[in-house]
């Protein structure tokens, strides 16, 4: 695994994984735990980007199946993913960790537009970059703008926190019997249809030679694990 050499990384969060225990909303305990493992990722040396998507407050999809216009939902979901973004910037800050949020939404009174050279200083200077409002674009998801964010900022891997330790070959909340991949191809993933994350974040990372490491955020110290190449996570690789 290549990991342990990457120099710059993005790591997406689901909006979910703010909630902690609770239903709904951000926990702000839980947030403060996340900020630690973000902390403990950049004191190794590495550079770090964030996206946090935004299904703990409002998912646009689920907007738009409730009569909701599409592109209405979309944009209060990316709004969501901007009071994550300044949740888990809080958290960082009252930790010692210098952190900028951009929004590809800009709202200058609460942070920065996005501006890709902005970030890049960002980074140099040993800031956490924190990226929201998805692509500001609606019909593209979180994952679709931090696979995009990556690109960008020339990340080395895509690690992607979630609830689920891996990619399995089916639902495994749902099928007793399924199996996790230690590795698998973009091309697997997309052929198959696996839930990974959205075509469009996969193929771009596919094109960017871009590996995806997802993981389970919920198990505590797990980013510190992936990133020395330990614990439990699927790496999606570039087509042998």
């Amino acid at each position: 695994m290549l990991l342990p050499d990457s120099k710059r990384i993005l790591l997406k969060l689901s909006g979910e994984v703010l909630m902690g225990n609770e239903g709904f909303g951000i926990d702000p305990e839980y947030v403060a735990r996340l900020a630690e493992e973000v902390k403990q990722a950049k004191d190794s040396g590495l550079e770090v980007c964030l996206v946090i998507g935004g299904g703990n407050i409002f998912r646009g999809i689920a907007g738009a199946a409730k009569g909701l216009e599409r592109t209405t939902g979309d944009y209060m979901g990316m709004l969501a993913t901007v009071m994550n973004a300044l949740a888990m910037q809080s958290a960082l800050e009252k930790i010692g960790v210098a952190t900028r949020v951009q929004s590809a939404i800009p709202m200058n009174a609460v942070c920065e537009p996005y501006i890709r050279r902005r970030a890049e200083r960002h980074l140099e200077k040993g800031r956490i970059v924190i990226f929201a409002a998805g692509t500001g674009n609606p019909f593209f998801t979180t994952d679709t703008g931090a696979a995009l964010r990556a690109a960008e900022m020339k990340c080395d891997a895509l690690l992607k926190g979630t609830s689920v330790d891996g990619v399995y070959n089916k639902d495994p909340k749902r099928f007793d019997d399924a199996e996790r991949h230690e590795t698998i191809t973009y091309s697997k993933v997309l052929s198959d249809n696996l839930k990974v994350m959205d075509a469009a974040a996969v193929s771009l990372c596919r094109e960017n030679d871009i590996p995806i490491v997802v993981f389970s955020i919920r198990e505590k110290g797990n980013v510190a694990r992936v990133l020395a190449g330990e614990g439990v996570q699927t790496i999606v690789r570039k087509d042998d």
